[in-house]
């Protein structure tokens, strides 16, 4: 009798913990077992994280995890930003568990990552997308730099963005990471624009975007203050980010193509 008391009370207890044991090992099978890729964006010289919000909602509602980075790039040398904004980002995509990296960079956010990635490891980088950035410097800066003023507003780094031989860019080499580069080829900004080649987006033109290594080229009819805004060029971002390669129609994809050889600009 006991016996049979005992299976009666006992047993629906051991089916339960028996249930709910399965239960918890399908769950570990069904949920993902990677996290969201991370996306570090990085803004431009004097602006703020804020002006990289219509990126940081589209890419997030995309699926990525995003890291959107406020630094005082007018406090700064290129050299000493570059260590200070990329740390926080990797630090955010760590800390999130997100991965791999990929970065979004507006004007000197570019040479940031140029900077950063020329003497430190590639470490879960995956892929880089670069608005308006001054791979080749600035004629901007050659002009205007000397002019009262232009240092106090642009700070060290905005010093260090010309185009000559000892300048920043064209120390930095070719770059060694998967690169798209959206230029903007229209200006407001005709002031500034009477310094530099066109067509330029108003602070640098199209010709110093480029940069040897990139794998992807695009220009789309943006200023270089709100492309990063653009719904065009977001478009094409979260493209590369996913698949490596523009998709506009006039963009030039060059890795993993025949044309690999022409990465020289």
């Amino acid at each position: 009798m006991e016996t049979e008391h005992f299976k009666r009370s006992v047993m629906p207890i051991l089916i339960k913990i028996r249930s709910l044991f399965l239960l918890l090992i399908l769950a570990g099978y069904c949920s993902p077992s990677f996290s969201a890729e991370c996306v570090v964006l990085l803004h431009g010289l004097a602006r703020t994280a804020s002006s990289m919000e219509a990126l940081e909602t589209k890419l997030s509602s995309e699926g990525f995890y995003v890291a959107n980075i406020d630094y005082p790039s007018r406090e700064m040398t290129i050299e000493a930003l570059s260590e200070l904004a990329i740390a926080q980002g990797i630090e955010g995509c760590k800390k999130a568990k997100a991965s791999p990296i990929n970065f979004v960079t507006h004007s000197l956010g570019g040479i940031l990552v140029r900077q950063f990635y020329k003497t430190n490891q590639q470490e879960d980088l995956k892929r880089v997308v670069m608005l308006g950035p001054p791979n080749k410097g600035s004629e901007v800066v050659d002009n205007l730099k000397d002019v009262p003023g232009f240092e106090f507003y642009n700070g060290p780094a905005g010093m260090q963005l010309g185009t000559g031989e000892n300048d920043v860019p064209k120390r930095l080499g070719p770059v060694n990471f998967d690169l798209g580069v959206i230029a903007g080829t229209r200006s407001i900004n005709f002031i500034l624009s009477r310094y530099l080649p066109d067509p330029d987006d108003g602070k640098v033109s199209v010709a110093s975007t480029k940069v040897e290594g990139m794998c992807s080229f695009l220009t789309l009819p943006v200023s270089h203050t709100f492309m990063m805004s653009d719904d065009d060029v977001i478009v094409e971002v979260i493209e590369f980010l996913k698949s490596g390669a523009f998709v506009h129609v006039d963009a030039l994809n060059f890795c993993g193509s025949s044309m690999q050889a022409s990465r020289k600009f």
